[in-house]
């Protein structure tokens, strides 16, 4: 039971630096301090994303799953809402791509209203 808590809690965490990564910059526009957060966010991002590497969150929420039985999703919110946004079965090196090419033209053009307004 602890192991699949820490588990989701790996997920909420992954969930929550993803969403913080794509949109973080809009949190800049209210506390300009949080850039220094959140460019190396979106530099990891968008790293990940392009070169195909694996988040050390995936292998981390797999451990703690396994060593809690490994059980099946079944019936909570985390399983079926979180899981699928995250970890697409589909998931190809053209959607990386076009995820990680997605979050800088987001970021870029967030950060240039951002500076044009600070001007």
């Amino acid at each position: 039971m602890v192991y699949r808590a820490l588990a989701d809690l790996a997920l909420v965490v992954h969930l929550g630096f993803v969403l913080f990564a794509l949109f973080g910059c809009l949190l800049a526009f209210r506390w300009k301090r949080v850039v220094w957060f959140h460019v190396p966010a979106l530099t990891w991002g968008a790293t990940v994303e392009f070169t195909g590497w694996t988040c050390p969150l995936i292998p981390l929420e797999n451990f703690l799953r396994e060593a809690g039985g490994g059980t099946a999703y079944t019936g909570d919110f985390i399983a079926n809402y979180v899981t699928p946004i995250l970890y697409s079965t589909t998931l190809t090196r053209d959607d990386q791509l076009l995820y990680g090419f997605t979050l800088l033209v987001i970021n870029a053009s967030l950060y240039s209203v951002l500076f044009y307004r600070s001007r």
